[in-house]
């Protein structure tokens, strides 16, 4: 039986996984993340708080949360060598302009609170002097993004308001199109922005807010390029030749961002990164509205999500 069992380990030792080799930019990577913090330029953490969790958001742990129920955890942050975090304040961009406005206060205020709640994990900050003194510290630099102008109510003071709570940008428009500023996902109305929109950047300049053109349309970046007297952003945007989306930017636009001096920082999700999902996605929602048309649209009555399960 010794021989037999002796006889089995080389099969026992095969049969194991093998480890994997070190990462040879491991160390290289750790010494850039301890020099200089990774800013990840947006983030609706506090929106899906306010979703799913609701008023409980307030007071209940979130060192301890689900993470299969949200995309962003602190022990995540911390693990991923995150350094800087644009907390994005995301409202419904089909709510009435005064709403956005209170919701966004709401967000603000949960931004807030995690700094004040996890002192020893969020610092907010405002300024670069700010964000290397929290990076020092091994804390993550808050910093807030207002995604969308709908919720400044056509407001100039409303866009100090959120200044002085600690706003760090503004983007000019999100899902649909309004009073000022065309999204790139929605009919324009303005052929870029309007004298107002205009306005707009020029007191975000002023302010010492970013302009974000992250779903703005083609025509409106240019229109805020050609005003603005600071470099730009795009929070979540990526390269429109390599994946051919209007959320994305054309040549002609990122060889005017690169002359402004601004900052293009990537958005990972697979319809804009991927071509090949870009396509599958359009035509997945092609189906789907067949279905919910006559004479499909019978066969899903009192379940609007019918047709996206049949062809989930």
């Amino acid at each position: 039986m010794k021989c037999l069992r002796l006889a089995a380990l080389p099969l026992l030792f095969a049969a194991l996984p093998a480890q994997a080799a070190p990462d040879p930019y491991a160390a290289r990577i750790a010494r850039v993340l301890k020099a200089t913090p990774l800013i990840d330029g947006h983030n609706d953490w506090p929106e899906a708080l306010a979703e799913k969790a609701k008023d409980a958001r307030w007071t209940m742990d979130l060192t301890q949360l689900n993470p299969k129920q949200y995309h962003t955890d602190i022990k995540r942050l911390k693990a991923g060598g995150v350094g800087g975090q644009f907390w994005s304040v995301w409202v419904s961009a089909d709510l009435p302009q005064d709403r956005q406005v209170k919701d966004t206060l709401d967000q603000i205020g949960m931004v807030h609170s995690l700094a004040e709640r996890y002192p020893r994990d969020f610092a907010l900050v405002t300024t670069a002097a700010q964000m290397r003194a929290a990076h020092k510290a091994g804390r993550i630099g808050s910093l807030i993004g207002v995604e969308g102008g709908g919720q400044i109510d056509g407001s100039l003071a409303v866009l100090r308001a959120y200044r002085g709570l600690g706003a760090a940008y503004l983007t000019l428009t999100h899902s649909r199109t309004i009073d000022w500023a065309d999204s790139a996902t929605d009919n324009p109305k303005h052929d870029g922005l309007t004298p107002f929109g205009e306005d707009v950047v020029r007191e975000l300049n002023r302010l010492g807010m970013l302009v974000d053109l992250s779903h703005v349309s083609e025509a409106t970046m240019l229109d805020a390029l050609r005003v603005t007297k600071a470099p730009v952003i795009f929070s979540h945007s990526n390269a429109r030749a390599l994946c051919d989306t209007p959320r994305n930017i054309s040549d002609a636009v990122l060889k005017q961002v690169a002359a402004n001096g601004g900052v293009v920082m990537v958005n990972f999700a697979a319809q804009y990164v991927s071509e090949a999902r870009r396509v599958w996605g359009a035509d997945r929602s092609a189906e789907i509205a067949r279905y919910n048309a006559p004479p499909f649209g019978g066969l899903y009555i009192g379940d609007p999500k019918g047709a996206e399960k049949a062809l989930a």
